[in-house]
């Protein structure tokens, strides 16, 4: 083997381990601290290729994304109407000061993530016993969440790390006092029902009344029209036989006569008992035999 190549071949593996322990490569979703005897001496939150000194340096990598602390058991906090409520919640928080974070808690996720819940119990506890059940449900649920945020934060700072957000994803009463509470919703559910169903029932009164009214209205109006107009029907009626007697009074003698005899033989069975020389019969006699009796 030519020894020129082998000693090639060792300054080239010294080289690669001597750059191996020299440069260093930070993506975008991380910090980087360089320490020299247990000391920062450098933070790095861009990107790129560095260097450090070989066997003097070493380096600490710290994840600068958005990061999640999801309770794996709800916790047990009283309100003011002492109350137990099972919460469970969850945290986003993120490294800001990855040099106070190191400092604080030597880049120990763990603790920074025992320290956040401790924060956040302590603030819910603080909270929920200020307020009610309804409150921390519904009512106020999202001023609660931001004044947790706010407490948190606050001491979350003090070690370098950001309380993003404090969000409820659930919140149970436990299940001595879920019946009660759930016997108490139905019997005021039952109460409101009530309420409107009588309500319900007055409206359809007064609306059936309002109705009644109103059509006896109309019929009374169009019974006045119906007897208006047959008035005048009869009047008009009136007038044309009168009209019609005057002028020729044998014809319409004549006209009636035959009504009345039609009305009289309307049915084969009609018997009438009258004198023949009665003036019912006398369009039956000739006028000239009529004279003669």
């Amino acid at each position: 083997m030519n020894p020129k190549l082998a000693v090639m071949g060792v300054i080239l593996t010294l080289l690669a381990v001597l750059a191996s322990m020299t440069l260093f490569v930070v993506d975008e979703r991380r910090y980087a601290i360089v320490m020299q005897f247990g000391e920062v001496r450098q933070v790095i939150d861009r990107p790129g290729l560095y260097a450090k000194l070989p066997l003097i340096q070493n380096v600490r990598f710290f994840d600068k994304r958005l990061l999640t602390i999801d309770t794996p058991d709800p916790e047990r906090f009283i309100t003011s109407e002492k109350k137990n409520v099972l919460v469970d919640h969850f945290v986003k928080w993120r490294i800001v000061d990855p040099k106070q974070y190191f400092v604080s808690l030597a880049g120990d996720e763990l603790r920074a993530r025992t320290r956040i819940l401790q924060t956040v119990n302590a603030s819910l506890r603080e909270e929920f016993g200020q307020r009610t059940v309804h409150d921390v449900v519904s009512g106020a649920r999202d001023r609660v969440m931001e004044e947790v945020r706010q407490k948190t934060d606050r001491d979350a700072r003090t070690f370098g790390v950001e309380i993003v957000d404090v969000r409820l994803k659930r919140v149970d009463l436990p299940v001595e006092v879920s019946e009660s509470v759930y016997r108490r919703m139905e019997a005021e559910r039952k109460r409101v029902a009530n309420n409107l169903r009588s309500e319900g029932a007055a409206d359809a009164e007064r609306i059936r009344a309002e109705a009644d009214r109103t059509r006896e209205g109309i019929i009374a109006q169009a019974y006045r029209e119906a007897q208006r107009l047959r008035g005048e029907g009869d009047a008009e009626a009136a007038r044309i036989f009168n009209e019609a007697f005057g002028r020729d009074p044998k014809f319409f003698s004549f006209y009636r006569s035959l009504e009345a005899y039609r009305e009289s033989f309307a049915r084969r069975d009609d018997l009438l008992v009258i004198d023949t020389q009665s003036p019912f019969f006398r369009h039956f006699r000739s006028e000239g035999e009529g004279s003669k009796r």
